[in-house]
This record gives structure tokens, C-alpha cells and sequence, in this order.
């Protein structure tokens, strides 16, 4: 019976090894095990007005011309194109804090370069083809950007039908104010949008002067995408875009918003 007992015992305690050990393995020693980055990659956030949480931001999409005037001014055809959509990364964001002018470097390569005033949408979840009646039930809120732009770098390469990224997706091209949720702004679907450089206006017109409404742009996209959470887009620029030089203050105004300002160093 000592010997049988024993053996029993003996049984009994390995398999309480065996499940000490399972244990062990499914503990932190475990967790370590598996692969991790060899350096860390810092998220790009955007800050949220009275928030003391962040907006992460996952992609930032631009659409093309998409305010008649400034199609013409462009040498398009506002009546016949379907919208179309760029990228920049993600670390190209600047964020300007309300009431700052915040300094913006003069980038390198180019001699002529161009502002962009544009209402910008922050989505807080997404789809595929999603319905334009729905896609604002994906915004979570909005903000005033500048979507910067190397103009002879873009123009050279459009003229050699390359693409033209590199007027486009280049440190600071993608200036932001805070994100102001829509649950207390509202969705934007009209109101004065304006650039003023040392003062004088460049840029003015009205959001409802899109060609595409920032929800059809959100069903356009998604046809081609699935949107996600933290998804950005700017949504075309009015008229009278132009250069500006090392010195200047641009100062945006977009109704319903607090302005915007940088000065060009």
C-alpha cells in the first residue's frame, strides 16, 4: 500500500508541476516571448477641444478640387470630373493651438509655395460603401486645416504624368487646429471659409460651394477604402490658392471654429 501510495504521489505531484508551470508560462515570462518592436514608432494624435483625451490619427486622405472655382483656376473641368483622392502620411500633422501662430518651416526643394484653407473631418469609425444619407454618423468631429503644397514640385510632375506625392506628402504639409467633436458644432455643411496672409484675404467662399459634401466624399472613399477610426479627410480648398514666402502669417476662418495662424520661417 506505501509503495502504491507513493507512486500515486508521486504522479500527483508532477502533474501539479506540469500545471504550475503552464501557469508560469501564461504569466509575464510568456507574454515576453513573443516578437516586439526593435524601436518605438510615436502614434500621431490630434487634441480634442475640451477634452483631456486624443484624437489617434490612422490615415489622411485629401480630395482634388473640389470647389468649382478652384478647379478652373486649376485647369479642370468641374462639371465633368469625378472626385479624386490623395494621401500624406501621417506625420506630416502640425497642430496649431488655438490662439498660437505657430511657427511653420519654409520646406526644402521648392520656390513656389502654396497654402490650402479646408475644413477637415475626423471620422471615429468606418466601412465599405458606405450610403451618403449614413456617412456622417462615422464623423466624430471637425477642424481647420491647411493642406501645404510644393506647387512647382506637383507641377513638374503632373506635366511628366508622374505621380506628384512629393508636392503633396513632406514634413508639416498637413497643419491642423484641434478637433471640435460634432456633438457639439454640429456637422458643416455651409459657412464662410477664408485664408488672409499679413492681413489680406487671399482665399474666401463657402463650404456649401463644394462640389462633393464632406458625406459624399465619405461614400466616395469608401467604395475605394475601408474607412476606420482615426481616419482624417480634407475636404478641398476654395479659390485663389498662391504662394507665400518666409515672414508671412496666414491666418484661417472657417464659421463655427476658432481661427487658425502660422507664420512661415
Amino acid at each position: 500500500m506505501k509503495k502504491n501510495t507513493s507512486r500515486r504521489d508521486l504522479l500527483a505531484a508532477a502533474v501539479g508541476a506540469t500545471a504550475a508551470a503552464a501557469v508560469g508560462d501564461a504569466s509575464p515570462a510568456a507574454a515576453q516571448a513573443g516578437p516586439k518592436p526593435i524601436f518605438a514608432v510615436p502614434a500621431t494624435t490630434i487634441p480634442i477641444v475640451g477634452e483631456s483625451d486624443v484624437f489617434q490619427v490612422r490615415r489622411i486622405y485629401c480630395i482634388g478640387r473640389n470647389y468649382a472655382a478652384h478647379a478652373i483656376e486649376r485647369g479642370s473641368d468641374p462639371n465633368r470630373e469625378p472626385p479624386f483622392f490623395f494621401q500624406k502620411p501621417t506625420d506630416a500633422i502640425q497642430n496649431v493651438a488655438i490662439g498660437q501662430v505657430a511657427d511653420h518651416p519654409y520646406p526644402s526643394l521648392t520656390k513656389n509655395y502654396h497654402h490650402e484653407v479646408e475644413l477637415v473631418a475626423a471620422l471615429k469609425s468606418g466601412g465599405s460603401n458606405i450610403p451618403a444619407e449614413q456617412a456622417l454618423d462615422h464623423v466624430y468631429g471637425y477642424a481647420l486645416g491647411l493642406d501645404m503644397t510644393r506647387r512647382d514640385l506637383q507641377n513638374g510632375m503632373a506635366a511628366e504624368k508622374k505621380p506628384w506625392e512629393i508636392g503633396k506628402s513632406f514634413d508639416h504639409a498637413a497643419v491642423i487646429g484641434p478637433i471640435h467633436p460634432a456633438a457639439k458644432t454640429g456637422h458643416f455643411t455651409k459657412g464662410a471659409i477664408s485664408l488672409a496672409i499679413n492681413g489680406a484675404v487671399r482665399q474666401s467662399s463657402d463650404l456649401d460651394k463644394m462640389i462633393w459634401s464632406v458625406a459624399e466624399q465619405i461614400a466616395k472613399l469608401s467604395e475605394a477604402f475601408e474607412l476606420k477610426a482615426g481616419d482624417i479627410i480634407y475636404s478641398g480648398t476654395p479659390e485663389n490658392v498662391g504662394p507665400v514666402v518666409k515672414g508671412d502669417v496666414l491666418l484661417c476662418k472657417l464659421d463655427g471654429l476658432p481661427d487658425m495662424s502660422i507664420k512661415i520661417v
